[in-house]
């Protein structure tokens, strides 16, 4: 693994760090925000979540021949997934009764714990990646060396 690679990578986990404490305080901080404002935070935070995945489509459709193509599957269903809950928010919001309101405050809590669940383990898996694409490269550089 180059320097550069190392540097992007080390990076790009403490960005994923940074922005897990971020999302961390603004949750916290919504639960003091008047309603407008907690929804308006998560409009934002989905539209972030969408231009991210675009942005992650883009880069990986540009340097397809070394992305693996379950991750290409991931991404795109990770895409499609965004896009239904984004759906899904818009139309809750002609709740018209308590009890549909309570029953979709109740969906709403398992869908973030389930983010949090499905986030946890993505941070797991790309640990993963990063140490077998450590290994993966020592092992090139041997062969490389004993060539």
């Amino acid at each position: 693994m180059s320097t550069s690679e190392k540097t992007r990578i080390s990076e790009g986990l403490a960005r994923l760090s940074a922005r897990a404490k971020e999302a961390q305080e603004r949750v916290a901080a919504a639960q003091n925000q008047a309603r407008e404002s907690v929804e308006r935070s998560a409009k934002e935070a989905r539209e972030a979540a969408e231009a991210h995945a675009a942005e992650v489509h883009e880069t990986a459709g540009a340097g397809q021949a070394h992305v693996s193509k379950s991750w290409t599957e991931v991404q795109k269903s990770w895409s499609a997934h965004l896009a239904k809950m984004g759906e899904n928010m818009r139309s809750a919001k002609a709740v018209l009764d308590a009890s549909d309101a309570e029953n979709r405050a109740e969906g709403a809590e398992s869908d973030a714990e389930a983010a949090i669940s499905y986030a946890y383990g993505a941070i797991e898996e790309a640990e993963a990646a990063v140490l077998d694409a450590i290994s993966v490269r020592m092992e090139a550089n041997e062969l490389i060396r004993k060539q």
